[in-house]
């Protein structure tokens, strides 16, 4: 993520509106080199986490690139050859039309999402709203892998919580980061400004 430009140091706020003194943005992964090698990391977090999916989704627009590569990956280093889709920001209003691109989910199937990073849970909320409520299925998102678990509270009333643990909570979800922010911290040499930065940070907003 360092040497890639993903994960930046500096004055930030986040979706969730908490001023940050670090950012990952996967949409720096720009080289197909990159791209294999997190592929594979999502692969194995799918695999190790032995969840059952019938579908992988990938919230447009950082989303889709990501199920795609996992997909990928899945089938070439685990033999696991899941179909995938993503869902367009703006319904398409001809051709075959549409909200989502990919397979066509269906009452009854298990939904992995593939995401970046979740502060807020907002993917997860985004996509329910989508598959169950503007298509009416009847479907269970029921894993989220993400990049990186920020470590943080929640927004909602159960703020004792991580955000992931509310997903947990309010939809049944469960999370599957590739590494946590506990995990950048202990990367960074001791006495690197960048960690004291993340450090104050999770003492104001994460959780132990």
């Amino acid at each position: 993520m360092l040497s890639s430009g993903v994960l930046t140091f500096g004055d930030f706020v986040t979706k969730s509106g908490r001023r940050t003194p670090y950012f990952i943005n996967t949409g720096n992964y720009r080289r197909g080199a990159q791209l294999a090698r997190l592929g594979g990391f999502y692969a194995a977090s799918v695999v190790s986490s032995g969840e059952e999916i019938d579908a992988l989704f990938g919230p447009a627009y950082k989303g889709i690139p990501l199920a795609a590569v996992a997909a990928a990956a899945l089938y070439l280093n685990h033999g696991v050859d899941l179909p995938y889709c993503f869902n367009r920001k703006e319904a398409k209003d001809h051709g075959e039309g549409g909200l989502l691109v990919g397979c066509a989910p269906k009452d009854g199937d298990r939904i992995a999402i593939i995401e970046d990073v979740t502060t807020a849970g907002t993917s997860v909320r985004e996509t329910a709203a989508l598959l169950r409520g503007a298509m009416g299925l009847d479907v269970t998102i029921s894993a989220l892998y993400i990049s990186v678990d920020r470590c943080e509270r929640g927004a909602g009333a159960l703020t004792a919580l991580t955000a992931l643990d509310e997903l947990k909570a309010e939809y049944g979800v469960r999370v599957y980061p590739i590494v946590t922010a506990r995990d950048i911290i202990e990367y960074l040499p001791r006495g690197d400004a960048r960690r004291a930065a993340m450090e104050a940070y999770l003492r104001e907003y994460g959780t132990l």
